[in-house]
């Protein structure tokens, strides 16, 4: 009786995490309308965990002789899986010349080659000068930042932003948190926002690498986070940012906290066959950077992301926790010269 019992214990766990995994699998297929019904957004950001989920299902109903579960259970692994591999998948590698260049102790930003970083500095509770350490020990080029505030912009100021990076757009669309861009090369036709948003200014602007020859156009992005009662002006904070379409001859790269994931319809349908994912396109694996500041909880989603034009060959690309802040930073070194 001992063992019939706990078969069936095992076999209720096994048909809970089952149908966690399955409904999973069909939030996961809904097109982007009805992704945006309530919480169903929060359940995809946290989607690569649910294939360790359909594993446990898996391996709990085989114990518990429950076949049918484990078929069940078994299909939503290898479904979820393969969504996933592409992340596992080596793209394009840096040539020697561009990986030579980010060796030498000195940046040259003259060439195709750039190490980018974005972070949400969390209402402008981040530590800046922290962001300033890692801007100069990883060799920062342009970096964007969100939910910045006055304060922290003077601070960072005073931590030595100006010093490295000392061109920069900053914008607020409410006079209170804004965005914003640093670069080490001139910000040409720099703007306000570069995107009409309900969520907030996106400011852009043009960066001439390989000596003012490749052009291309940096937007800092923010949209609008997916809470209870605005999980509609999550979808369209995010389709909003294609109107950058309208421009088919300019090349863009796009960073940061997007709000969303791979998984999530509508961020693949902004990429579209246009752009690019720079964490997808390197092949080195899931890169999570949120949350960053809960003591026994690590970064389970990754929703921040440098976007690029399709050709933009992308190097390796990390996260990197900085204190104060509830994102971690996402950084990725790029080499444009195939936009020439």
């Amino acid at each position: 009786m001992a063992v019939v019992r706990k078969h069936r214990v095992l076999g209720a766990f096994a048909g809970i995490l089952t149908l966690a995994s399955l409904l999973a699998c069909v939030a996961r297929l809904l097109p982007v309308e009805l992704q945006t019904l309530p919480y169903v957004s929060v359940v995809l950001a946290a989607m690569p965990w649910f294939a360790i989920l359909s594993l446990i299902a898996l391996l709990l109903a085989m114990l518990s002789k429950r076949w049918v579960t484990a078929i069940v259970a078994g299909v939503c692994m290898v479904i979820q899986v393969c969504w996933q591999l592409p992340f596992y998948h080596n793209g394009p590698a840096l040539s020697n010349e561009a990986l030579s260049t980010q060796s030498l102790p000195d940046t040259d930003a003259n060439d195709a080659v750039a190490r980018l970083m974005t972070c949400n500095v969390y209402k402008g509770q981040a530590d800046p000068t922290a962001i300033v350490r890692a801007v100069r020990s990883n060799h920062v080029e342009v970096l964007a930042l969100q939910e910045t505030t006055d304060d922290f912009i003077t601070k960072l100021d005073e931590a030595g932003i100006k010093q490295i990076l000392p061109y920069s757009q900053i914008s607020s669309a409410d006079g209170t948190f804004g965005n914003a861009l640093y670069s080490m090369l001139p910000l040409e036709d720099t703007s306000k926002t570069d995107v009409d948003s309900i969520a907030s200014f996106m400011p852009g602007g043009t960066v001439g690498f390989d000596n003012g020859e490749i052009p291309v156009r940096f937007i800092s992005v923010h949209t609008q986070s997916p809470t209870n009662g605005r999980f509609n002006k999550w979808s369209q904070s995010i389709a909003e940012i294609k109107q950058i379409y309208d421009h088919p001859d300019t090349n863009y790269i796009l960073m940061g906290d997007f709000n969303a994931t791979w998984d999530h319809a509508v961020f693949r349908d902004l990429l579209g066959t246009r752009f690019q994912d720079a964490a997808e396109e390197s092949g080195h694996g899931l890169v999570f950077t949120w949350p960053a500041d809960r003591k026994y909880m690590p970064a389970f989603a990754g929703i921040d992301h440098i976007v690029t034009s399709k050709g933009v060959t992308v190097g390796q690309v990390n996260a990197l926790t900085i204190p104060g802040s509830d994102h971690k930073a996402l950084l990725a070194t790029v080499d444009v010269s195939a936009l020439k």
